[in-house]
């Protein structure tokens, strides 16, 4: 990972090595020295080693943040054609079934994550050194992360507390529910929150504001909205974080990690990768694949024109708001302006997701369009802001405060006081939940916030009620499971 060095492949790859010391004798008196995964973990580097792993699994993420736009109404699936990657235009199109390679990804790979944090916690009490509750708590925010992705992607899902899932545990271990695995999250990160620094040790790695923000995500998703409030107001109260004042270079390259960046997965162009292990990477696939086809003109590289943006999605934004043309890339606005030429994929619609477009200037060794250095901004301050307004405002606790809140975000998009909310209620809530929309364009979250406020059915094209709120589990998971779990509803 960028600024934090160490590439470390699987854990148990690393933990089964054999380390066999050398002797002319036919017979050695003295026995091998073995390092494996049941005596690792006997040094404070060990546990570093073994911490840089499972930040490692959030690379991987690209393809969540990806899907989190295209399975909504902001984005298409775009591509080359209507077979390129298949199961991005199944979910475009809300087709998708439990045979579909994208949703194994992210199956997968979350719990590749979950397994390497519960791989730590498993010996988390084997050897004591100084800093060591600072790694067990960046250990339990990763595993909330990796849990609260999975039970976002696919509801209810195996909880196994700090010990790492058995090859047989899919026959025996039911799926938790919903509100059972978010009750784990909690625990992980109120454990996060108590133990974690404000300054992250390392560029790149978890504070506590980090856990706070997720924490008042995770209690908002399950209208905890009092819950939410509390450890939202707090973390704002607490001053570590400010809007950017220039919304226009808030996704360039060299504003990452600044004063609006609660929590970044961190990218880096300085190691290739193939499609033949996109989780290799240590670039952000996803600014790749968001790319302007066969471009050819300043600024951007080019790319393979997914995921983009609707007319709908750039007519929501009002006049004057100064984010609507950082956010979403009209191509032929600026083809006129800069003589750039380009291609036109599948379901082009003219627009594209320019907060995560490919930048001229890289090294992009290997793959150019596997191998971006783009952070991806997980959770913003401005984000944080209006999650605070909707809890405050949905839970009829404080509407000024949502107010004060909500158009603190807007007076940084529209540069002026004149476009300040001032309704109260229900009309309020709409107003909020549009801001999210327009703030957070291309960023992943649409399509779990109209889930999560029942505003999916009628806005996304294709989706069915009681089916669509969740993913379907992977076709293998259920076969393996040998009868213990059931495959979600209407799948």
């Amino acid at each position: 990972m960028k600024k934090y060095t160490v590439k470390i492949g699987l854990i148990v790859a690393l933990m089964t090595t054999i380390i066999t010391a050398c002797s002319d004798e036919f017979v050695n008196e003295n026995p091998p020295y073995a390092i494996d995964s049941e005596n690792y973990f006997n040094s404070k580097e060990d546990y570093e080693k073994a911490l840089i792993g499972a930040y490692d699994i959030l690379q991987s993420t690209y393809v969540n943040v990806l899907l989190g736009e295209i399975a909504s109404d902001n984005t298409l699936s775009g591509g080359e054609s209507a077979t390129d990657v298949i199961g991005f235009q199944q979910i475009d199109e809300m087709i998708h079934t439990p045979v579909n390679s994208n949703l194994k990804d992210i199956w997968n790979w979350m719990f590749a994550g979950v397994y390497r944090t519960s791989y730590i916690l498993e010996f988390k009490d084997k050897t004591d050194f100084e800093g060591k509750n600072q790694i067990i708590a960046e250990t339990r925010f990763l595993k909330a992360y990796y849990n609260f992705e999975l039970v976002k992607w696919f509801g209810p899902i195996p909880i196994k507390e700090d010990v790492r899932f058995g090859v047989k545990d899919v026959e025996t271990i039911p799926r938790s529910s919903v509100s059972e695995v978010y009750a784990n999250i909690e625990s992980d990160l109120i454990f996060a929150i108590n133990n974690l620094s404000v300054t992250a040790p390392q560029q790149g790695r978890a504070t506590k504001g980090a856990a706070q923000a997720l924490l008042g995500k995770v209690y908002l998703y399950q209208n905890k909205f009092v819950n939410a409030s509390n450890v939202l107001e707090q973390l704002i109260l607490d001053g570590n974080y400010s809007l950017v004042s220039d919304y226009s270079t808030l996704f360039e390259n060299n504003a990452e990690n600044g004063p609006e960046s609660v929590f970044e997965v961190q990218y880096t162009d300085a190691q290739g990768a193939g499609f033949g292990c996109l989780q290799c990477s240590e670039g952000n696939v996803a600014v790749g694949f968001n790319g302007i086809r066969n471009y050819n003109g300043p600024l951007f590289d080019s790319g393979y024109s997914f995921n983009v943006p609707t007319q709908e999605a750039y007519n929501a934004f009002e006049v004057g708001d100064n984010r609507r043309d950082i956010a979403i890339l009209n191509i032929v606005d600026w083809s006129n302006d800069t003589g750039a030429t380009y291609g036109e994929g599948y379901k082009h619609t003219g627009f594209f997701n320019r907060k995560y477009l490919p930048r001229k200037g890289d090294s992009n060794i290997g793959d150019q369009n596997l191998t971006n250095p783009n952070n991806y901004r997980a959770i913003r301050y401005a984000d944080v802001l209006l999650m605070a307004a909707e809890a405050f405002n949905r839970g009829g606790i404080d509407d000024a405060k949502a107010r004060t809140y909500l158009n603190m975000v807007r007076r940084r998009a529209f540069g002026d006081t004149n476009h300040d909310i001032s309704a109260s209620g229900a009309a309020l809530t709409d107003f909020i939940l549009d801001e999210r929309r327009l703030e957070l364009v291309g960023e992943g979250h649409r399509f779990f916030d109209l889930v999560r406020t029942n505003r999916a059915v009628g806005t996304i094209s294709g989706f069915t009620a009681n089916k669509n709120e969740v993913f379907p589990v992977p076709f293998e998971e259920i076969q393996f499971s040998n009868g213990n779990w059931q495959q979600n509803p209407n799948y």
